[in-house]
């Protein structure tokens, strides 16, 4: 008996011991359990801007960032909803970067070939005159390290970028006189952003910077001679086919132009796991279905400007696309050498696009070269 009443006392002294260890651990009147923080952070809604450089309900640009926001909004159940403002509702288009980077919004949806003045070797990360297509692109930026040096370019400014699109190869533009040769070049003044534009003014022309929803007007006026924009699809949006009469390809400066969702770091980071996970999921569903929608609308475009609108389709001639490519090599080069970072990037790029080469050409190009050129 003695033995079982000291058994009885040292389990009632455990049991008070452990209720007292309980008793400490248990959050204050007042003060919220980790079950309670956990819950609010799952209620708590977001509310954010995102300005664009587009026009407002352009084509598959336009309506990207608006389809990026729709998919947040439907995943998250209206706990994180983004409100689309397209080019100069609330700020500029060449102003995005600055609005996201202070903090005035808290996302973008542009061009990195936009920011060149932010860091030269920005336009990069949109597309290389000569380099690579979307498939790509997209590798590298996902696969091969590129959007790792994307987010360490950006660092410095507080934006983190994300791939949200991809127009695939573009037009080489609309020219209002013939060009059959460099000598047609000389003094034309051409809308052409990024590397591309660099590599124009090199051959003799004139680079103009302008967001699209002034192409069409300068155009017409001839504060232009000839402008790029997309391609067909976006291009007719715009009407530009009632202003030029020439429309020429290859893209040779944009073969595979990555359009960027920017977002602040600090709204970023405020973000819980799960919205930031749809965030990202959102960005990586619009970067694929932008390039679906170029791809599925471009051609019934072009056959309406043909069949409808009389536009000439007209190739570059081989000696000014042989001049291009030899004056992209030096551009590149000359952007790269201003410091370590931009060479690390270049470097990569190169180095990726060599790879894919190889294999493109016994998979991708043979594939098409053969497909086209059987008879049947």
């Amino acid at each position: 008996m003695d033995m079982r009443n000291a058994l009885r006392v040292m389990t009632v002294a455990v049991l008070v011991g452990t209720l007292g260890t309980l008793g400490a651990c248990a959050p204050e009147a007042g003060e919220p359990s980790a079950a309670d923080a956990g819950a609010a952070a799952e209620t708590r809604t977001f509310d954010w801007k995102l300005v664009t450089t587009w026009p407002k309900n352009l084509p598959a640009l336009g309506t990207a960032p608006e389809r990026l926001a729709e998919i947040v909004g439907e995943m998250s159940a209206g706990r994180f909803t983004i409100k689309v403002y397209a080019a100069g509702e609330l700020v500029p288009a060449f102003e995005v970067f600055d609005a996201v980077a202070e903090g005035s919004a808290e996302m973008g949806h542009g061009a990195a070939y936009y920011w060149r003045g932010k860091a030269p070797i920005a336009a990069i990360f949109a597309t290389v005159p000569f380099g690579m297509n979307a498939q790509e692109m997209n590798g590298w930026l996902h696969y091969g390290g590129g959007l790792e040096l994307w987010r360490e370019l950006y660092e410095p400014f507080g934006v983190v970028p994300l791939a949200a699109g991809n127009s695939g190869v573009q037009m080489a533009g609309w020219f209002n006189k013939e060009i059959n040769s460099l000598e047609d070049l000389q003094g034309l003044k051409m809308r052409i952003p990024g590397l591309g534009g660099e590599v124009l003014q090199r051959a003799g022309g004139v680079s103009v910077a302008m967001p699209g929803s002034e192409i069409f007007t300068s155009l017409q006026t001839g504060v232009i001679d000839a402008t790029e924009w997309v391609g067909p699809y976006n291009d007719l949006a715009l009407g530009l086919q009632e202003i030029a009469r020439y429309y020429y390809y290859p893209g040779w400066h944009e073969p595979g132009p990555a359009i960027e969702a920017l977002v602040n770091r600090e709204a970023l980071d405020s973000l819980p796991p799960d919205l930031r996970a749809m965030l990202e999921t959102a960005c990586r569903a619009v970067n694929q279905d932008m390039l679906d929608e170029f791809t599925a609308r471009n051609a019934a475009a072009l056959r309406t400007l043909v069949e409808e609108h009389g536009v000439e389709v007209r190739r570059l001639p081989d000696d000014v696309l042989a001049r291009f490519a030899v004056l992209s090599e030096e551009v590149l080069d000359e952007t790269a050498v201003t410091d370590e970072l931009s060479q690390r990037i270049l470097d990569s790029y190169r180095a990726f696009q060599e790879s894919v080469r190889d294999y493109h050409a016994i998979t991708e190009q043979a594939y098409l070269d053969t497909r086209d050129g059987v008879d049947r």
